[in-house]
């Protein structure tokens, strides 16, 4: 698949193993807080593709991804190493998964998942609209981006719990209202999909992406 080559503007860590770029926008571009792009960098005379999903609430100038290192992985390792000036190359957006304007979403996110969260729950703020933020980890990012969300209106649970066996969450979810988002590992979104169930919500009517 043909990409474009676009600039990284920054590379910064934002929580254990974890960083984000933010990246030019090319000409034309438009996604959306939950889609995922292709990523594509040179590592060692070979191309490496891989997908990332958007965690900035828009893309006009620029966007984010949120990367979690895998010391052994291909391309994540190469992407830490980038600085301002570097390029990569992008394809996309991607994803059915996303943001449309909901009056009020609720993000369920597990690891990388915390990306299109804070994304998702930004923009939903910025539109005046309502946000539920459920985090799982162990060791949590983007914290202060939680924290701001958490000050502007946003209820944001963070817990090490499996979400189906955190009380707190169990209580919160089941008083939201609104269109539901889950990201995450396999095992974790059958975890959040099952407390969904149990709380009220209609998990097939989830918008869910499933890392792996």
């Amino acid at each position: 698949m043909d990409g474009t080559e676009v600039e990284v503007k920054s590379v910064r860590n934002v929580g254990a193993g974890m960083i984000a770029l933010e990246i030019e926008s090319p000409p034309g571009f438009n996604a959306r807080p939950g889609q995922f792009l292709q990523v594509a960098g040179i590592v060692d005379g070979e191309e490496i593709t891989r997908h990332y999903t958007l965690s900035s609430p828009t893309a006009t100038e620029t966007f984010e991804i949120t990367v979690g290192i895998d010391p052994d992985g291909d391309l994540s390792p190469w992407l830490a190493e980038r600085e301002a000036g570097d390029t990569v190359s992008i394809a996309g957006p991607f994803g059915r998964s996303y943001y449309e304007g909901e009056a009020r979403v609720i993000v369920l996110a597990g690891g990388p998942g915390i990306g299109p969260a804070v994304g998702i729950g930004e923009r939903a703020l910025a539109d005046g609209n309502d946000a539920t933020i459920v985090y799982r980890d162990d060791e949590p990012a983007h914290e202060d981006r939680l924290r701001e969300l958490e000050a502007d209106g946003a209820t944001v649970v963070l817990t090490e719990e499996a979400v189906s066996e955190s009380e707190e969450v169990r209580t919160v979810l089941s008083r939201a209202d609104g269109r539901s988002f889950v990201y995450g590992f396999a095992d974790f979104l059958s975890d959040a999909l099952d407390v969904l169930a149990a709380t009220g919500h209609d998990p097939d009517e989830a918008k869910t992406e499933n890392f792996g």
